[in-house]
């Protein structure tokens, strides 16, 4: 039995940090439910890379495995009732509107817990639900570029770099998952439910614990080198570097040992922790180190760093990862039929419990595919779901299930 089973789980939210935290719960085996607008989830309209798949695109397929959707309409009275109903029967209300809109809806916390005063209410936004940018838009690259992490990286005068993938929705993604929880936890132990407010600028900040430390208390400023360094507090050298074939990564060799590979009287002479930190002799590692490995190819380099007991790595593209023997062996990456989109492969639950794995239960659902079921399980008869979906309260999915 998994973990999470005979949990309810309501998810309001949108995009991707909400469905993401709320996917993890699914994957624990709660009970999910998407509840979405009659039109759909906007995620649903959009998609990373103009992936759009058969019918479910692909971004919204990889966040809403093991979920039921209802569809439901919730400026309609009728709607936000059914919706009360379906609180009756939750632990945990996950929603990440723009601040204000959970209250104009009558979906509150204050306005639920009233109804189900055990409730795990979850509220995600962007910088806090008040402040000077509560009202702020909460994307991903804006919250980078706040975070301060770009410019712990990359060289001076450049412009600063973002991470590869959405990092702060991810980030927040797991927060919310952690708090969600922890609440459950506490509300086994005390039987009391709560509001847990997570924020995405909170969270991509303590997500930089031992960075911000250092210059909060440690009192070392961010200060990039004129070479592309991998990380501002790190000691040279520190990042990918050309081969004469490829790239290859380069982690915090020991420079003797170093100056001794690549024959440079310079670096076999240099205090790893003295000269790796300063700014001068970093950007001279750099550049060094940086000229040297363009004489072999990566795998030559690869093969004298092991042999060195020095820390180096490929650079690998998304089809290397897929294919890289040790991902295969931690079978990392999972494969469920859908009915629309065949054969999906998406990366798994990266937690493995002995006695309570995850699963896949359900794969991505189309709009309104369980609003039937989820409606007769409030008790609606078939007279008043025929009723609701003429009204226009409900939708409900014409095609496969």
């Amino acid at each position: 039995m998994s973990i999470l089973k005979g949990y309810r789980v309501l998810d309001c939210s949108i995009a991707m940090a909400g469905p993401f935290a709320a996917l993890r719960m699914g994957d624990m085996g709660a009970d999910v439910i998407k509840v979405e607008p009659t039109t759909g989830e906007w995620q649903r309209h959009t998609s990373a890379g103009g992936a759009y798949g058969n019918v479910i695109n692909t971004s919204f397929l990889s966040l809403n495995r093991n979920k039921r959707s209802f569809a439901v309409n919730l400026k309609d009275e009728e709607g936000k009732a059914l919706l009360y109903k379906l609180v009756e029967t939750a632990d945990v209300f996950l929603q990440n509107y723009r601040p204000g809109v959970a209250e104009r809806l009558g979906v509150d916390y204050e306005t639920l817990k009233k109804i189900k005063p055990d409730l795990i209410y979850i509220s995600m936004s962007g910088y806090g639900e008040s402040g000077p940018y509560a009202k702020r838009p909460g994307q991903d690259l804006l919250l980078q570029s706040m975070s301060g992490a770009m410019l712990s990286t990359g060289a001076e005068g450049t412009p600063p770099q973002p991470a590869g993938q959405y990092l702060v929705d991810a980030i927040t993604a797991y927060t919310a998952f952690e708090g969600a929880l922890a609440a459950l936890l506490h509300r086994e132990r005390t039987g009391e439910g709560q509001l847990v407010q997570i924020n995405m600028l909170d969270a991509i900040i303590a997500n930089q614990m031992q960075e911000m430390t250092v210059f909060t208390q440690g009192l070392k400023p961010q200060r990039r080198s004129e070479e592309a360094h991998g990380h501002c507090y790190i000691r040279a050298p520190y990042g990918v570097f050309r081969t004469k074939d490829s790239f290859i990564t380069l982690v915090t060799p020991h420079l003797p040992t170093l100056g001794e590979i690549f024959d440079v009287p310079e670096l076999k002479a240099m205090d790893d922790e003295i000269a790796g930190h300063s700014l001068p002799e970093r950007d001279f590692i750099f550049r060094i180190t940086k000229e040297k490995l363009l004489e072999l190819t990566t795998q030559e380099w690869r093969d004298i760093f092991d042999e060195h007991q020095l820390w180096s790595s490929d650079v690998y593209g998304y089809e290397d990862v897929i294919a890289d023997p040790q991902v295969i062996h931690n079978q990392t990456f999972i494969e469920y039929e859908h009915p629309s989109e065949g054969l999906v492969k998406t990366p798994g639950f990266a937690i493995k419990f002995s006695k309570t794995p995850s699963s896949i239960r359900l794969p991505t659902p189309f709009i309104g595919q369980h609003t039937d079921d989820i409606l007769q399980e409030l008790g609606c008869s078939s007279e008043q779901i025929s009723a609701l979906k003429s009204s226009g309260t409900v939708a409900t999915t014409q095609g496969e299930k």
